[in-house]
């Protein structure tokens, strides 16, 4: 199964780079993360602009058939064990599943409205740079959790 991150913003850091790409590459063989940067817009002084600019790239980005999770600071709080059992469903349905994040103004309601699913990783805000690297590490703990792999303690 493939799961594609779509995130606002290119050249991200490269411990960034390296930690999304630690966990990208410990998914098992029947799991595949990529990612797909889309670059921001021009600051602009008008931030629901650049939202809306921001939204539109993704939007173009994702087909009718994909099952899209957007991740939102108003979104479901989830636990790992409820990600896993989310994987295994999406897994079990061959669903192609699309992973948002925003920029820094967050995602366009349009793009919010498209969501089949709206998570919340924290109450904290986060970087949306630092987000690749913790979706990358939560889907590997869910796919730990799904092959019995000790990674995952309770």
């Amino acid at each position: 199964m493939d799961i594609r991150i779509l995130s606002v913003g290119s050249k991200a850091p490269v411990w960034v780079q390296a930690g999304y790409a630690e966990y990208a590459k410990r998914l098992t063989r029947g799991l595949r993360l990529s990612l797909e940067e889309i670059p921001a817009p021009r600051h602009h002084s008008d931030q629901a602009k650049i939202k809306s600019q921001e939204g539109e790239k993704l939007l173009t980005r994702m087909s009718g058939d994909d099952w899209v999770v957007a991740l939102d600071e108003h979104g479901e709080q989830t636990s790992s064990a409820r990600l896993a059992e989310r994987l295994r469903a999406w897994q079990m349905h061959r669903m192609g599943v699309v992973v948002l994040i925003g920029g820094a103004n967050g995602l366009d309601e349009h793009v919010l409205t498209r969501a089949n699913e709206c998570i919340s990783l924290s109450k904290l805000t986060l970087p949306h740079y630092l987000v690749r690297v913790v979706v990358a590490e939560a889907l590997y703990r869910a796919d730990s959790i799904n092959c019995g792999h000790p990674y995952h303690r309770i």
